[in-house]
């Protein structure tokens, strides 16, 4: 006898099966339909390193053909350093909640605890890849690879060639970081990079991409291949603007092909554009360093400046399927708006337990509407050491105002300033009207004495309020002896401490043997360690120590020795102050490099 009840439950198996695939087939068509991503970042490129921005001697045609297809924001500001510029852009909070204050010697550690737009893309099924500079942290838990990014190609520290290593490493042949390890690779840096990203967006595994391309041109050291540098050689120009502008038609070369990829694809419709630079030119630091004729675009500053040549910036966004091309508009936008308009475009909530200080740009690029955008502040303040002050080389900008806080060398601003030099920073605040004067030229404070008031009652807000986000974590601590990185390498370019703070300050004639002493704040795993250090030049026996809160065991040294191995080292489960460091008279000197290495 046949059982009535067999086929009902068929019935219910062939119903649960087609719904199950398509709950399926919906969610791998939602995750097809979102766009795929790409922000292409510059290195110190200016707002007048554009041919369109009347460059006379540059031509950027892929550059502005971003914005020729989409829109470009003509009025868009980041900060005045490369860390600060990228964490911003990254979790679109002001760096200082992440704990980003400058470049070098922990000051660019951002706090593990910041969410990241890889992270929560990558969440929501997007594939995730960055091709060049990071510089939030080179080791556990800051890398890329350990916020969210899935595939990373990068350069250690700041730039190629600085402390953070390896020694002797330029932007042709360079050593690179490819998700985690060290290799060397063929050809010039920015190519290098750009091939990597085209490769990664080239993968066809049914999922939008977000691909970061931040090439480290046009940064110092200025290297370039010959024939990107001779014709602007033949200009006449100055040898250091024949190098950048060089590397920026060495970039503008690259921008071509990421976008003739997209259309070898057949994605370019459903892709987002961006085109941006991380801060202004670097053509001047003090008033004693600069070179000539570097265009740019009639604004007052440099890099390092929160005048707007250091903080205004070229940016080109595009998305054919939901922008209308040629567009140009004037509304300021900044850098901290690029998280949540990312997240809106690709229709995907922001998490809850974080406070996003930008807008999203959304609205205004595809529907023309700016209310979000008409009255709003944009904070920049840039100065070196772990340790922000009040009132310190700051700007405050609206669409119409802006509040400055002028300083010649921010870089010396690393000790708490005294009570007379705060109150005559505060009697010298400037202000000025940018729409009616873009060149920062006339101060109008005296003028204005309620409106400076009233801008820096604001700024003064916004400094508490992120400056005591920051404090509570504290400085990010670097890992040692964990299961994805068991081999770690401490350069200079991390270290902390006092001697390595006041190298930026005025104090007497700087020669290069400064300062050679910090420590590094780490939390260690238990286990067994082999450590070892990579020494300076050593002209007469000696000995090398290595301190960890209650640990500190020593071993002698050679004249001419070039390294120093401390073998079975136990480290506890703690966290503290890791001194590495050679005793030659009574002053101590650090290593270049040293290497840790968990053993068991």
């Amino acid at each position: 006898m046949i059982n009535p009840l067999k086929p009902v439950k068929s019935l219910k198996v062939t119903f649960l099966s087609t719904l199950i695939v398509t709950i399926f087939s919906f969610q791998s068509f939602v995750a097809q339909e979102r766009p795929n991503i790409i922000i292409m970042m510059t290195d110190d490129q200016g707002y007048g390193d554009i041919g369109a921005h009347g460059n006379p001697y540059l031509k950027t045609p892929h550059m502005e053909s971003i914005g020729k297809q989409g829109i470009e924001m003509t009025h868009f500001f980041s900060y005045p350093n490369c860390s600060a510029s990228r964490a911003a852009l990254l979790t679109g909070r002001y760096p200082y909640r992440t704990g980003v204050t400058a470049v070098t010697q922990v000051d660019h550690f951002m706090n593990t605890s910041e969410t990241t737009i890889a992270e929560v893309l990558s969440d929501n099924g997007y594939r995730t890849g960055i091709f060049g500079k990071w510089h939030l942290g080179d080791n556990t838990p800051m890398r890329p690879i350990d916020q969210g990014f899935q595939e990373t190609l990068v350069h250690k520290g700041g730039g190629i060639g600085q402390a953070a290593g390896p020694a002797g490493n330029t932007y042709f042949d360079p050593v690179l970081e490819h998700n985690g390890t060290s290799k060397t690779y063929k050809g010039y840096c920015d190519d290098i990079f750009t091939e990597a990203a085209l490769d990664f967006m080239s993968k066809k595994e049914g999922k939008p991409f977000f691909t970061y391309l931040a090439t480290n041109l046009p940064h110092f050291p200025l290297q370039v291949p010959e024939r990107r540098a001779e014709p602007f050689r033949k200009m006449g120009l100055h040898e250091d603007n024949a190098l950048t502008y060089g590397m920026i038609d060495n970039i503008d070369y690259n921008v071509g092909r990421v976008l003739d990829k997209l259309k070898a694809l057949g994605i370019e419709d459903n892709t987002i554009v961006i085109f941006l630079s991380d801060n202004g030119p670097r053509h001047r630091r003090t008033k004693n360093d600069s070179y000539p004729g570097r265009w740019v675009a009639n604004l007052r500053g440099t890099k390092t400046s929160v005048y707007d040549a250091g903080i205004r910036v070229p940016f080109y966004v595009k998305w054919p399927s939901k922008i209308k091309a040629d567009k140009q508009t004037s509304n300021m936008g900044a850098i901290i708006d690029i998280f949540p308009t990312l997240l809106d475009a690709a229709q995907i909530e922001a998490p809850k337990n974080i406070h996003i200080d930008g807008e999203s740009l959304l609205p205004l690029w595809t529907k023309n509407k700016s209310d979000n955008l008409k009255e709003r502040d944009f904070v920049v303040q840039m100065h070196y050491g772990p340790t922000p002050f009040k009132y310190m080389h700051f700007s405050l900008r609206t669409p119409k105002y802006k509040l400055v806080s002028p300083h010649n060398f921010p870089h010396g601003i690393v000790h708490q300033p005294t009570d007379f030099e705060l109150k005559n920073v505060l009697k010298n605040l400037e202000l000025y009207n940018v729409e009616k004067d873009p060149s920062e030229r006339i101060n109008i404070a005296k003028n204005n004495p309620d409106i400076v008031d009233e801008m820096l009652s604001r700024y003064e807000n916004w400094f508490d309020e992120v400056t005591e986000e920051r404090d509570a974590k504290g400085i990010q601590k670097i890992y040692l002896g964990t299961k994805t990185q068991p081999h770690v390498t401490l350069s200079r370019f991390d270290w902390g401490g006092p001697r390595v703070i006041s190298r930026f300050d005025y104090g007497g004639p700087r020669v290069v043997e400064d300062n050679q002493l910090g420590f590094w704040g780490v939390k260690t795993e238990a286990g067994t360690y082999k450590v070892s250090f990579d020494l300076p030049e050593i002209a007469s026996d000696c000995v090398a120590h290595l301190k960890y809160n209650k640990l500190h065991i020593s071993q002698p040294i050679k004249a001419g020795q070039k390294q120093v191995v401390f073998k079975n080292v136990e480290f506890p489960a703690e966290e503290g102050n890791f001194h590495a460091y050679i005793k030659i008279d009574r002053l101590p000197v650090g290593p270049h490099f040293v290497d840790v290495k968990k053993m068991d």
